[in-house]
């Protein structure tokens, strides 16, 4: 574990300890949690544009046409509107 310092504008940690009191955590929990999840949103956002730079449209489209133009199933079919 880690100690880290930071300074926050005071109605930035007014609302971290608001929102960390109302959820029932420590104001440590609730930036520790924070950051994970914005790492993770970081960390989430590189895997897809280095999976997307890998791609191939040309394969991609080749496989698309192979898919039979077919009525979807009730079920499967988008809300009109």
């Amino acid at each position: 574990m880690s100690t880290v310092s930071i300074r926050l504008p005071a109605s930035l940690h007014d609302g971290i300890r608001q929102a960390a009191k109302r959820e029932g955590i420590s104001i440590n929990q609730f930036i520790a949690s924070a950051a994970g999840e914005k790492l993770a949103a970081w960390n989430t956002e590189a895997y897809l544009s280095a999976r997307a730079a890998a791609g191939d449209r040309g394969l991609f489209e080749a496989a698309l046409s192979r898919v039979p133009d077919a009525v979807p199933e009730p079920d499967d079919r988008l809300p009109a509107g």
